[in-house]
């Protein structure tokens, strides 16, 4: 698989199970609405009071996994590191969410309604379905 392989299987996934660390170093999961860009970072939206973000802003790594929903046995394990962009990059990734959710949009007068970058640091592919399986890691040493 390459990067615009794996791109795409990130892009045609909209759900992920994260999971972050909180301040006592145990860890908490969540589902999570996630959009991919080209460079395969995460963006999804939360609110400033929930644990992920509470989490994120103390210890910014988070790992997801992605697919293996509904019987299909591929998914990416994605380890990586998340901050709250804000500017320029922030448009652009919510143009990026908005594409994959239009819902957020009404979400934005949500009060304390952020966004949260994901930038790769290693993922693992596994594809199950194919005869005999096919894991591929991809590390990102000093990111993308």
């Amino acid at each position: 698989m390459d990067r615009a392989s794996l791109a795409a299987f990130l892009k045609s996934h909209r759900w992920a199970v994260a999971s972050t660390v909180a301040h006592n170093g145990m860890p908490q999961a969540a589902v999570i609405g996630v959009a991919a860009t080209d460079s395969l970072e995460l963006v999804f939206d939360t609110l400033a009071t929930t644990r992920k973000a509470a989490n994120l802003r103390a210890n910014p790594h988070i790992a997801l996994v992605i697919g293996g929903l509904d019987g299909e046995e591929r998914t990416v394990q994605y380890e990586g590191v998340a901050d709250f962009p804000a500017g320029a990059e922030l448009e652009e990734l919510k143009r990026v969410y908005f594409a994959a959710f239009p819902d957020g949009i009404a979400r934005l007068r949500w009060p304390g309604i952020l966004y949260v970058r994901v930038k790769p640091r290693w993922l693992r592919v596994s594809d199950f379905n194919a005869d005999p399986p096919v894991i591929l890691e991809f590390p990102f040493a000093g990111g993308i």
